[in-house]
């Protein structure tokens, strides 16, 4: 897979699905040749991936990340198989576990058992992807309805989670086709994700999953500047467990130190060891608080 970018609408945008297309035939003329939309409360990140990967043929895109609460899993195959249709093949779904603490402020509630309702989401998914049917009896879901669930064109369609901890790690490798890890930095990679999700995989005779790293970036020479923004902007991530562990694993006090942040020739350096630690592919997210033209970002997207 192609080292990909993750876009975000303007904030002046007028029209949230003509500013990500124009953006996305942008990067595409840089060269970018996959792009990842994350999900937020004001646009389906599926939906919006679907309509950039019709509008820009050829170019690969994926959701960074579609939380699986409070979403069924017949929802989100039906949703995944009709962008994978509109993009003639080129979408990736990417999920996310979540976490409480924004759930119960969205929703009201939050979901528990995240490491159970991961694999019935995943076992739903992967029934309706590998044999065009679904007749699932969970105790988190129940899937079994009676007119058909596959979509012409929507298949085959690769999946990832934002898995980070050892049991949604296991049940990642077990299951889906690998792992999208955001603040994961190259230690935490070699020594504990892709050992993890490697013999989860292997135990159930599936192929060595994928590791897309996913790097908080930002191509500047005003260095300083731009890293007292990442650490400030990541902070938020500090005080959610699943990432404050990652960092902990890492070794490092603060999110924003995980940031590749410096003159082009300088980030290479930075995301090549995480190539050198095991990850299999990049994803670059420019950070939303930086001034910098994020074309600076996808040229070195398009370099690697």
């Amino acid at each position: 897979m192609p080292t990909g970018v993750v876009i975000n609408p303007s904030a002046t945008a007028s029209n949230v699905v003509d500013d990500v297309i124009a953006q996305a035939r942008r990067a595409f003329d840089v060269g970018v040749r996959q792009i990842w939309l994350p999900q937020r409360f004001d646009y389906d990140a599926i939906s919006l991936a679907g309509l950039v990967g019709a509008a820009v043929q050829g170019l690969g895109v994926g959701t960074f990340v579609v939380p699986v609460n409070p979403r069924h899993p017949l929802i989100v195959a039906t949703l995944a198989q009709t962008a994978q249709a509109a993009s003639h093949g080129n979408f990736s779904l990417g999920l996310g576990l979540g976490a409480h603490a924004p759930e119960e402020q969205a929703f009201g509630r939050s979901w528990p058992n995240p490491a159970g309702r991961l694999r019935e989401h995943l076992e739903v998914l992967r029934s309706i992807i590998d044999t065009g049917t679904v007749d699932h009896h969970g105790t988190e879901f129940t899937a079994a309805p009676e007119w058909p669930v596959a979509t012409p064109g929507g298949t085959p369609l690769p999946v990832y989670v934002a898995a980070m901890g050892p049991k949604a790690l296991r049940v990642t490798g077990e299951l889906a086709d690998g792992t999208l890890p955001y603040l994961a930095g190259p230690r935490t990679i070699e020594e504990f994700i892709v050992p993890t999700i490697g013999e989860a995989a292997a135990a159930v005779g599936r192929p060595a999953p994928q590791v897309i790293a996913a790097v908080p970036v930002v191509v500047t020479d005003d260095v300083d500047a731009e890293k007292s923004k990442a650490a400030e902007e990541l902070a938020f991530y500090e005080n959610i467990p699943s990432y404050a562990k990652v960092l902990e694993r890492e070794g490092l006090q603060q999110a924003g130190e995980i940031a590749a942040v410096g003159p082009a020739d300088a980030v290479r350096k930075q995301l090549q060891r995480y190539l050198d630690a095991g990850a299999t592919d990049l994803v670059l997210s420019q950070l939303r608080s930086s001034s910098e033209d994020p074309e600076r970002l996808w040229e070195v997207a398009a370099s690697i």
